[in-house]
Order: C-alpha cells, then structure tokens, then sequence
C-alpha cells in the first residue's frame, strides 16, 4: 500500500479554517501586536500612559466629531453663538459623513458605551478587511500572498485602521465593491460603493471607478447590459453622498451644510493645484506646531517630521502600482477584473486629498489605498520584501506620532 494511503485526509472544515479563515485572523492580531508595541515604545518608562487597549489611545481630533454624530446626530451654529470669544466662523459637526458614527450608534444600542462601540466598529471591519483582502488574493497560502498580507500588517497610514476614524470600516466597503465587480453582482458592487462614500468623501472614488466598470467588467454581458450595470451601480453608490447631505438636511435645513462648514472654518471646498498641495502637506510644521512635553522617547523624538517620510513611500507605493500593472499589460496584455478596480481606486484615493487641500490629513485618507495590495501579489519576491521592510520602519514612526498626540 503507498505511503500516501495511510494519511488521513485533511477535513474540509480544517482545510477552510487553515486556507480561508485563519490567515486574515492571524494579519489583525499581527497588526494588534505591532501597534501596542508602538504605543508602549511612543511614551517614556512601561508605556502605562497609552493603554492601547483602552479607548482613550484610540481617540484624535476629529473622533470627537464623530462621537458627537453617533450621539446626538448633526448640528450646525455659529460659534459665537456658545463662545463669545471664538472667531466669526461656523461651528459644528456637518465636516464629517454618517456612515461610521451611524454604524457606531447601532452597536451602541447594544448596552455598550459610544466610545467601546466605535473601537469595536473600527477592529470588526479592520478584521473584515484583511478577510477580503485574503479572499481577493485567492486565499491561497503562497510565498506573495503571505508576504501582501505582512505588508497590509504595516501598511502606510494603517495607525488610522486602529483609530476611532472611518478608515477602516470605509476601505473595508471599497474592498467589498472590488469583490462585487469581480464577481458580476451589480448589487454587492453598489452596497459597498453606496458605504465608502456615506462614510468619507474619498470613499465617492468608488463612483468613478464603477463607471468605467464597464470597460474591463461584466464581461459576460452585451455592452448595452454592461453600461447599465456599471451606470446603475454607481448611481446607487453615489446615494451615499445623498443620504450624507440629506441627514445634514434633517438637522440644519440646510443641502449645503457640508460646504458651508468646510469653507468657513477651514478655507476648503474648491479645487486646489495638487502639487502645490503636496508641497503644503510635506511642508506642514507638525513639530513646531505640537511637541510633547517632558523627556522625548528616542521614537517619538524621531518621529516628529514623519509625514514627510510618508508621502515619498505613498508616492513610491502608488509608482510601484502603476509600474507593476503597466508590466501585466505588457506581458500578459490584461488584467483581472479586480486589479483593474484595485488600480483605479489606488490612484483616485492618492490624488483625491490633495485637490481638496487636506493638507493636515492626507496621511490618514491615503490609508485607504490599502486596495492597492491586490496587486502588490503580482511584484517581485525581492520588491515585496523591501516594501514590507520600509512599511514597517514608517509605520512605527508615524504611530509615535499618532500615540504621542503630534498627528491630528
């Protein structure tokens, strides 16, 4: 009898468990680790003043905004109106989209504080990501899947996939229009459209993308059933917008809410030159604008100009994009349907911020080219080991930035 016959076959259940599930459960508890590590290195002695696990450790600037949403919905005012002494400018809360603070009120109801729930929110779908990313990939356990999803464990701007921000649960829609597209469901590809734009306007690039769906997808169909998918599905994507302007609506009467609060308090609304952008971004004077009191880390006294180091890896990541689907083309003169979506997106999601002047928070935007890993399976071996190499490095040094309060 062959040696062969007397092993006892894997069951399918185990199989699926090894090949399906446990690799993208093993990424996010990496990537858990990692960061904890970062928190604890990002402050002097045991690192007892970031709990990393606690929700405190979670919460920047515009979280605060998105509690308030989850809490207490929209409002608009003017901010002398409640503080006699603030600048003439409108205040409020109708900056920021519904799609996460409404996913955190639903968890709220559960008995759970709004602050636990927008953690829980942000780790499911940061879990979720890696699960669809895996799926994406093929979930097959080879040498440039498992070096994809190490990269993803370090991704740039990932701090922010920890974060009581939208990030997470935002990308984690992009990645499921991806897998609407490739699949042929117009429906699946909508939903998730639909949510990454009701979560932050990067999310609307799924729009776009839909819309030229119909040139490298839904391949099975006539042109005309084609262009009414790729129409239809980003149309009902776009509602996500709508439905933002429409709850601002409810609160304020107002359809502009959104514009109006973007231009008065923070100068933005309007089409910028993107490289003038890029250069304000990479110039912004973090250090000097905030600094820790006290005795530095030696991480954080490092840290304090990371942003720049940032951009030059988002510009060499989104490079490494383009180059690697230009080769595809050349060799194999295609590409699949969700490298097509993934590379549309990576490139919207890069540009985006910079013709919107978000000059004080591209880096945690840019966290949602996190699409782009669906074709970083395709580069070399060697490329692939120096791109996670780099990651890792910055990505310690922008979260000492986040846990030491410089980053917004």
């Amino acid at each position: 009898m062959p040696d062969s016959a007397l092993v006892e076959p894997t069951p399918p259940a185990r199989r699926e468990w090894r090949h399906g599930l446990l690799p993208p459960v093993v990424a996010w508890l990496i990537t858990n680790l990692i960061t904890w590590l970062v928190a604890k290195a990002s402050v002097a002695g045991d690192g007892s003043k970031v709990a990393y696990w606690s929700t405190d450790a979670r919460h920047r600037w515009d979280s605060g905004n998105y509690l308030s949403i989850a809490k207490t919905g929209y409002e608009m005012f003017w901010c002398r109106d409640r503080y006699p002494n603030f600048r003439d400018v409108m205040c409020g809360n109708t900056a920021w989209f519904p799609g996460y603070p409404m996913s955190v009120r639903a968890i709220s109801t559960t008995g759970l504080s709004y602050e636990i729930s927008a953690v829980l929110v942000t780790e499911v779908s940061l879990l979720g990501m890696f699960a669809v990313l895996w799926w994406l990939l093929g979930a097959r356990l080879t040498w440039a899947t498992v070096l994809t999803l190490a990269i993803g464990t370090v991704f740039p701007g990932g701090i922010y996939l920890h974060a009581m921000f939208p990030i997470a649960t935002g990308t984690l829609a992009l990645l499921v229009c991806i897998v609407g597209v490739k699949r042929g469901s117009w429906e699946i590809a909508a939903l998730g459209g639909f949510v990454a734009a009701a979560c932050h306007p990067v999310g609307a690039v799924a729009v776009g993308m839909l819309l030229s769906s119909a040139f490298f997808a839904w391949q099975r169909d006539a042109w005309p059933i084609r262009f009414a998918k790729a129409g239809l599905s980003a149309a009902l994507a776009g509602c996500g917008v709508l439905w933002a302007k429409w709850l601002m609506w409810q609160a304020t009467g107002r359809w502009d809410a959104y514009e109006i609060l973007q231009e008065s308090s923070y100068k933005q609304g309007d089409l910028r030159r993107p490289f003038d952008e890029m250069r304000k971004a990479y110039d912004f004077p973090f250090s000097s604008w905030y600094t820790p009191e006290g005795n530095l880390p030696w991480l954080v006294e490092h840290s304090l100009a990371a942003h720049r180091t940032q951009l030059w890896l988002n510009i060499v990541f989104m490079l490494l994009i383009l180059a690697t689907a230009a080769i595809q083309l050349v060799r194999n003169h295609r590409l699949e349907v969700e490298e097509w979506a993934a590379l549309i997106l990576t490139v919207a999601i890069f540009l985006v911020p910079f013709f919107a002047g978000a000059e004080m928070s591209w880096y945690r935007n840019h966290a949602q080219i996190f699409v782009g890993l669906i074709l970083v399976r395709r580069m070399p071996r060697w490329v692939q080991a120096s791109l996670l190499v780099f990651c890792s490095a910055q990505y310690a040094f922008l979260g000492a930035m986040f846990f030491a309060g410089v980053l917004v």
